[in-house]
Parts: structure tokens; sequence; C-alpha cells
């Protein structure tokens, strides 16, 4: 939506200087959009493993090799819930991936408890 609107203000400016900083900032604004419509969801999980998809593609793990918990940090004066997944570090740089809010759709630790669940459920061997 706010691409649409710097794109009619595109439209409605005159000055050359004014076009460039408004087409850039429509540009910016289009790209950023398009790549979180793409990440969600951004986490999947079924009784087999988990399913995370990040800029670089897919990459999916079977329980056996990830372990999940909440921390809690401190963001604008608040507590807030994150999900941290340790995966293994070949995959991922760094080994950890870190899910809020804004990443799940919902809260960390609802998120925490289906995996939980599902965890639970592996399949047998």
């Amino acid at each position: 939506m706010l691409a649409c609107a710097l794109g009619l203000t595109l439209l409605l400016t005159g000055n050359a200087v004014d076009t460039t900083f408004v087409a850039a900032g429509a540009l910016l604004v289009a790209s950023a959009s398009g790549c979180l419509s793409y990440l969600r969801p951004r986490l999947r999980a079924d009784s087999a493993g988990i399913t995370v998809r990040t800029l670089g593609g897919q990459h999916s793990w079977s329980w056996e090799r990830v372990s999940l918990r909440i921390s809690r940090t401190r963001r604008l004066g608040r507590d807030t819930p994150v999900l941290e997944l340790d995966v293994p570090e070949g995959d991922v740089l760094g080994g950890l991936l870190v899910l809020g809010r804004f990443d799940l759709g919902t809260e960390p630790t609802e998120v925490a408890e289906q995996l939980e669940r599902l965890r639970r459920q592996l399949p047998p061997e």
C-alpha cells in the first residue's frame, strides 16, 4: 500500500530530484514487501522435523538435529519471548535461528508448545 502511495506521488512530482528520491523509496518499499511476503510462513513443522524458510531457500532438519528453547529479550522497555532453534552450524550461519512474534505470526511460547507436541510424535524407526 505504501508502494502504491509512493507511486502516485511519483506521478505528481515535477522536480527531477524529487522524482528520483520518491522512485528510490518506492523501489525500496516494494522490494522489502516482496521479501517479507516470500518468507511467510517462515516455520513449518510435522512429526518428521521442521522446515525454515530464509532468503537463501528452505532448510529442513529432523527432530534429532534440532533443539529449541524460549528466551526472553528486552526490547523497547518490554520483555518479549523469542523462539531459539539450535540447528547444525553448516546449514545456517552460526547455527542459531531466532524467531519472534512477527516471524511466527503468533506468540513464540505457543509455537514452542506445539513443536514439543510434534517432537513427541516421532515416527517409529
